[in-house]
Formats: structure tokens, sequence, C-alpha cells
């Protein structure tokens, strides 16, 4: 579940690549368009709101085309809900962006998906939305109220029959991490198109080492696919591997392990290093929902392997 197009390469790259090579399927649910989106290249600098919307959505679907993905929806369907803006704008205040949402309508979207599709594992962000944007936040609540209702056979049964999902995850970067990627890149920086570094704490996420759950380290094809992918976003990202800046054109790091927090669920038994290196491990057949029945597994949102 994400909140813009080109924030599942950033955050999820390269597990979606792992996983979707595996014969996962990987659904991807992402709540707007990015419509108020700061554009990067000069010559594409025209593009503003609709037009904006439009294009990233063609940006997402390069993305999905190079992470593997097939799978990959606009909650509510495209333009349901238009892009808030930063934190603290007017922009916040458009009874049309997703954070005048109302919670349970939104939810909804993300139920019909859920019972659909099946998933044993969910992954979103934390409730600050990773760095405090109001549509991350609001992804946030709307991923985990979509759960909950998703289980409960009381809830618009319209929908689907209730499908309970065994493991719910967050985005995360451990702190250990972040700061020794970011001693690297200040040694790196003048080699660099980018002027200036960005800091460990302008990265969404960063949490103490000892919250880290599952540490998916993508492998050299998994993370040559997550730079893909972010290239493919150009609007919004300017990749120099194995770094990447935004449109304040801050440099910081390109991770191509990813980190998970779990937050509902039972987990796996943890590796040397203090984490599981499976969003699945030890889910079994028969167990990754109230059915029982034979079941695949899946991620982002939801999905099946």
């Amino acid at each position: 579940m994400h909140a813009h197009p080109d924030d599942e390469s950033i955050n999820n790259g390269a597990t979606m690549a792992r996983y979707a090579a595996e014969g996962a399927l990987v659904t991807l649910v992402t709540c707007t368009l990015g419509e108020r989106g700061e554009v990067i290249p000069p010559e594409l600098g025209h593009l503003t709101g609709a037009a904006l919307g439009a294009y990233r959505r063609q940006e997402l679907a390069a993305a999905m085309g190079e992470l593997g993905v097939a799978d990959f929806r606009l909650l509510g369907g495209a333009g349901r809900y238009q892009d808030s803006g930063m934190t603290g704008l007017a922009d916040n205040d458009d009874p049309d962006c997703f954070w005048q949402a109302g919670l349970d309508a939104a939810a909804a979207h993300l139920v019909a998906v859920i019972r659909e599709v099946r998933p044993q594992v969910l992954v979103t962000y934390d409730d600050n939305g990773g760095y405090g944007h109001p549509d991350h936040i609001q992804a946030h609540r709307v991923a985990m109220r979509a759960r909950e209702l998703a289980a409960d056979p009381a809830v618009r049964p319209d929908l689907g029959a209730p499908w309970e999902i065994a493991r719910t995850y967050w985005n995360r970067v451990p702190r250990s991490v972040a700061e020794a990627a970011f001693a690297r890149l200040d040694g790196e920086l003048p080699g660099l198109p980018f002027e200036k570094a960005a800091d460990v704490d302008d990265v969404p996420g960063v949490v103490d080492d000892e919250r880290i759950t599952v540490r998916i380290e993508g492998g050299p094809a998994h993370a040559a696919a997550k730079a893909a992918a972010m290239r493919a976003h150009a609007t919004q990202i300017e990749v120099a591997e194995p770094y990447f800046a935004l449109s304040n054109q801050l440099a910081q790091p390109l991770f191509t392990t990813e980190y998970y927090e779990l937050v509902r669920g039972e987990g796996a038994g943890a590796d040397t290093e203090g984490a599981s290196t499976d969003l699945f491990a030890g889910i079994g057949i028969g167990e990754e929902g109230e059915e029982g029945e034979e079941g695949e597994e899946g991620e982002e949102g939801a999905g099946a392997r």
C-alpha cells in the first residue's frame, strides 16, 4: 500500500522484484497519482495537476514492468483520490484529496482487493507515514483499518468473503545501516551530480536496529530491477547508483536491502543477524487466513505466491 507512484520503488522495489521473480502474485495498491508532485526534468516541467497524474501513471506502469509486477491498482480507481500535497499546505483542505477521505469509505476499496486476492502479508507505512506526509499517514490508516474490516464477516459481505491477513509489516530502515550509508555518501558526494546530501532523519522509517523483524537482500538482479524502476519515475527521482535524489536535489542512499517491522501476526525465527530473511517464513499452507484452504502467499497490500 503506497501513497504515490514512486514510493513503491523507493521503499520496496527489491522486495517486490524478489517475490515476483519467485512466482508470487504481488499486488500493489497506490492511493493517488501524485498530481501535486514537483517535477525534476526541465523538459517535463510543464506537467501539473491531472496531466502530471496521467504521466506518473505511465511511469508507474513502466516501473512495475521493471519489477515484474503485473497486478497494480489505484485505490478506488484512477482519480478517486487526489494528491494532498505536503504538510500544512492549503492543498490538504481540498475535499477531493486523499487526506480528506473518509477512513472507512477509503478502506472499503482496499477491503475489496484484500478479499479478492486473499494475501498472507500486508506491507504499509508506520503511523507517521514514515516521514509525516499527509498521504502517507492516510495510507497507513487506510491499510490498517482495511486489514481489520476485511476479516470481519459482518462488514460489507457484498465485497466478498472475509479474509484475515496473517502478517502486517511496516517499512523500516535500521539506524545503523542508514548512518553507515550516509557516512559513505559524505565521502563520495564530490563525484555525484548532487551538491548536497540529505540527513539520516530525512529517510522514512528509520528506527533502532532491534525493531527490525525481516531483512530482504535484493541481490544483484533485484537491486538492478529496483534502480531501473526508480529511474522509470523520472519526474520524481534522479538516480546515480548507489544514490538518488528527489526534487530537493539532496543525495541519499539507494538501499537494495530492505527492512521491515512485524506489527501484526506471529513472526518467524531470526537468522544469525537477528532478523528473518523472508516475509512469509513459517507461514504454511492452510495458515494464511481463516478459511484454512490451500492458499498462496503475497505482499504489498495483496497478493499470492
